[in-house]
């Protein structure tokens, strides 16, 4: 479907220029398969090499993240009527940023998440938190144990797993008999329509579509049984998933509207790369065009998409010199690929750049309120997800 050539790790931020400017690349190719309509990129990186090593990636720094985050978690107590004799799960639980929420309200938690800094930084406000990646033999120590999940979180993690069979048997085997999976990630739909192509890239070795995740959670005696499209990522899908089958009207009109528009089938995706090539033309026109005339630009944020969109565009730190980024932890480090520096936010208030690239277009009013004082000045965002339009 897409050929985006090699590129680096979307979260390898490196310390120094040149380790940046030489990052290690691999290949980044869309298809989609006919048998079960998943849509997936055909080369896995191993993940201890792309979630172990000094991963970047803090889920408390977006406060819409958090807002999205603590009414979900409302929600789900009041609905499921949780108290202390109830006990959360989720996996891929980064910084706690999710379970806090219910810590606070007196329900027992457990994160299970292998990146280290985010498992420390979860462990340090009371978050229990097993750093390690999440299997069907983990799985099977905590049932065993009688840690069997009430409710179990799985946010922006199902299309990260090279072993996507393994990761739901593990479900089906921790989720209490009377338990459910809440598990979101971006939906395939949206991104084909608003030519999200950015969000593909190493970590998210799948793209699901209702269809697909249906097949796959059958398998495994699970059932989808209610569903929400969501804002959040730039369209997302929240599943509610269960082992008892009582599929709700949700879900089987989002598996009728799927049928009937083709997602099930490769003519749907075909003309995918022909769009983002016109994204490309335009967006590189537009920089280069304001560069010729003189403005001086940057970058605001250093989130995976904004690897792929710098890399497969071929947008260097020679037409965007650096980037800034609210993250402590990838400030001083470098874009891989690319090579522009990333600086704390406040760069854009000294430095008076006149345009900002907006990669984390995903959180844009978010990241427009905070920098109100940057715009008052003059200053403006390029924002270049789903059309390059300036802001």
């Amino acid at each position: 479907m897409l050929d985006m050539g090699m590129s680096p790790l979307a979260d390898g931020l490196m310390r120094d220029f040149e380790a940046a400017k030489n990052a290690p690349q691999y290949p980044l190719q869309l298809v989609f398969c006919h048998d079960c309509s998943l849509v997936q990129i055909d080369y896995t990186v191993p993940p201890e090499e792309l979630f172990c090593r000094d991963y970047p990636y803090f889920s408390s720094v977006s406060d819409e993240l958090q807002r999205h985050t603590l009414a979900n978690v409302e929600e789900i107590i009041a609905q499921r009527r949780l108290g202390p004799e109830n006990f959360v799960i989720e996996l891929a639980s980064n910084d706690g940023y999710l379970l806090k929420h219910y810590l606070a309200r007196g329900i027992g938690v457990l994160g299970i998440d292998p990146a280290e800094g985010p498992a420390k930084a979860a462990q340090a406000i009371g978050v229990e938190t097993i750093q390690d990646f999440f299997t069907i033999e983990l799985a099977e120590r905590l049932a065993a144990e009688g840690r069997r999940a009430s409710v179990l979180h799985a946010n922006n993690v199902l299309a990260h797993v090279a072993d996507t069979n393994g990761f739901v048997a593990g479900i089906s085997r921790i989720l209490a008999p009377d338990g459910v999976a809440v598990i979101e990630f971006p939906y395939v739909r949206d991104l084909i329509d608003h030519c999200e192509f950015d969000t593909i890239y190493h970590q998210h070795l799948c793209y699901f579509s209702v269809t697909a995740v249906d097949r796959l959670l059958r398998r495994h005696g699970l059932y989808l049984n209610d569903i929400r499209r969501i804002p959040i990522h730039g369209g997302s899908l929240r599943l509610f998933i269960e082992p008892v089958e009582r599929v709700g009207a949700r879900v089987t009109a989002l598996l009728a509207e799927e049928e009937q528009l083709g997602l099930t089938r490769i003519d749907y995706f075909t003309d995918f790369g022909d769009r983002v090539a016109g994204i490309r033309r335009r967006l590189l026109e537009m920089i280069g065009g304001l560069r010729d005339q003189g403005h001086r630009l940057a970058g605001y944020g250093a989130p995976a998409k904004g690897c792929t969109l710098l890399n497969y565009f071929g947008i260097s730190s020679d037409l965007v010199p650096y980037v800034v980024d609210r993250a402590k932890v990838k400030q001083g480090r470098f874009m891989p690929g690319t090579g522009q520096e990333i600086f704390d936010p406040a760069r854009l208030l000294e430095d008076r750049p006149d345009y900002a690239l907006l990669l984390p277009w995903n959180f844009a009013d978010e990241i427009l309120a905070q920098q109100a004082e940057f715009r008052r000045g003059g200053g403006k965002f390029i924002i270049p997800i789903p059309e390059p339009v300036i802001v």
